[in-house]
Order: structure tokens, then sequence, then C-alpha cells
């Protein structure tokens, strides 16, 4: 019995490959940075205009819970026309799209390892801004080189309520940075029309427990079963 369950183990361990596993999901522990990408409307060119860190609360992201957070599309205070069009009041459109990161990070250590990030979305009504542009929310994963200046990625976009899961492979290097997180964009409202908030929608996503050491050596289990049956088949 010892040497089947040592056997079971180390296919269990087999399934994830060479490295070890990271697992992430909703904890506001860890998901204690936000940043935020600006960019035109697309009707505009859509170039690239700046990007700067942003506290959570101003990426509109707040915690219901240590386990559970609520994005909704991204408010400006500021009535130029730089941000509405004609300027901030209600009624007037956002005039930039904006990239709201909810995320973790850690540098080095998670080098050469696999991340998985995961969770579930419970309540989701993003939808679109009076001119018909979308709100979107895309669970991430990205492997940044030690400058900044690149990174690997693994993404999903987010329709509507359920779970996701995506996972990517840290590169072995122990200056890179990986985060894990949420994005949400779209077109900047004015924080005052309750009815273009109400419209464009939000979205909450909670913690999933992390798959269990149970789960894998059934899974290995199943496997090694097969492997059995092929060698009597032979």
């Amino acid at each position: 019995m010892k040497k089947i369950l040592l056997t079971l183990a180390v296919a269990a361990t087999g399934l994830t490959g060479a490295s070890a596993q990271i697992f992430k999901t909703i904890n506001s522990a860890e998901l204690t940075s936000g940043f935020m990408n600006v960019f035109d409307l697309p009707s505009n060119g859509g170039a690239f205009v700046f990007a700067s860190g942003w506290g959570i609360a101003d990426l509109n992201s707040t915690f219901n819970s240590s386990t559970s957070v609520t994005m909704s599309p991204n408010t400006i205070g500021d009535p130029n026309s730089f941000w509405y069009t004609p300027s901030g009041q209600v009624g007037a459109l956002g005039n930039k799209i904006m990239e709201g990161n909810l995320y973790g990070e850690e540098t080095g250590t998670y080098a050469g390892q696999t991340v998985t990030f995961a969770g579930s979305v419970t309540s989701f009504s993003l939808a679109t801004n009076a001119a018909g542009i979308p709100y979107e929310l895309t669970a991430f994963i990205r492997d940044f080189a030690p400058d900044f200046s690149s990174f690997a990625t693994s993404t999903q976009v987010i329709t509507g309520t359920g779970a996701f899961s995506i996972d990517l492979t840290a590169i072995n290097d122990p200056g890179r940075h990986v985060q894990w997180g949420l994005m949400i964009k779209g077109p900047n409202i004015w924080s005052a029309d309750s009815a273009q908030l109400a419209t464009a929608g939000s979205a909450t996503i909670e913690a999933v427990p992390e798959p269990s050491t149970y789960a894998l050596l059934a899974l290995a289990a199943a496997g090694f079963g097969a492997h059995l049956v092929r060698r009597r088949r032979r």
C-alpha cells in the first residue's frame, strides 16, 4: 500500500510538469496594487496617452470582504474636455478609454514556477456606454522582464458569471516580476451620472478554494490505472 501511495504521489507531482505550482485567487492581502493605462477613444485613433500607479479605490474597485471584490467602470471628477465630451456633466460621454488593473506582484519568488489564478464571478452586468463602446473584464497573469520592457501573459476575457482559471509558467529568472489580477477596461463616466453608471454595470469576483492534494491524487490514480490497462494489453 505504501508503495502504491508513493507512486500516486509522484504521479500527482508529475501532473504539474517540472515546475512547482503556485495558486492565487481573490485575496485583499495580495491584490494590493493598482495601475491605470489611458488611451484615446477608438474614434480618435485609440493611441496610448499615459500610464501611472493608481489607488485601488480610484480604479473603482471595492473589496466587499477579504475574498470578494466588485469592479465597475472608472469615474473621473475633472470636468475638463480632455476627459469628457463636451465637458464633465450629467449626460456627457467619457473621452478616454481607461484600463484599470488590480493586481498582486512578486519579484523573483516564482521564477520557473507555474502560477494559477482562479476565481468565481458571482455577479456580472457590464455592458456598453451610450456610444456603444463596451466595458470589458479580463483576468490576467503577466511575467515582466526585470526592467518592465516586455512581458509574457496569460489572459481570460470574462463575459458573464461562473468560474475562471488561467496558468502561466514564469521564466526562470529571479529578476522578473510576476503579476496576477483583474483588468476592467472602457470609457470613463462622470461620477454624478447615475444613469450611465447603472447602464455600464459592474462585476463581483470571489475567491475559490485551492485544488486539494487529494484531487491531484485522484487524477493521478486514474492515469495510473489507465497505464496498467495499457500494459496488460501488450
